[in-house]
C-alpha cells in the first residue's frame, strides 16, 4: 500500500508594527500565501490588516521566526520618517 504524499505548504506573514512590542498596532503588512496554486499575494493587496497586533497573529497560530533588531536612533533623528523599522516575520505550515 502506497500512501499518498501530503505536500506541506508555507504561508509567510510580514507585519510592520508601530513599535518593538508584539502588542503594538500593525501599521503595514504583506501576506504571501503558498497554500493556493502559484498565488503568493502582494504587499498591500488587502484593505485591512489581517491582525490588529503582532500577538494576535501568534494567538491565531502563526509562528514568529524573525524580528528586526532594535537600533538606537542617532541624536536629532528620532522624528525622521523612512522605512518601517519594526518588521516581524511569521509563518504557518499547512
Amino acid at each position: 500500500l502506497i500512501k499518498k504524499m501530503i505536500k506541506k505548504k508555507q504561508q509567510i506573514l510580514i507585519l510592520y508594527l508601530s513599535n518593538s512590542s508584539l502588542e503594538s498596532k500593525v501599521i503595514g503588512w504583506a501576506l504571501h500565501n503558498g497554500k493556493e496554486n502559484k498565488s503568493i499575494g502582494m504587499p498591500g493587496d488587502m484593505d485591512e490588516p489581517p491582525y490588529e497586533t503582532g500577538i494576535d497573529a501568534v494567538i491565531d497560530g502563526w509562528r514568529l521566526f524573525q524580528a528586526s533588531q532594535l537600533e538606537q536612533h542617532k541624536d536629532g533623528e528620532e522624528l525622521k520618517t523612512g522605512y518601517l523599522k519594526y518588521e516581524f516575520f511569521f509563518e504557518k505550515i499547512l
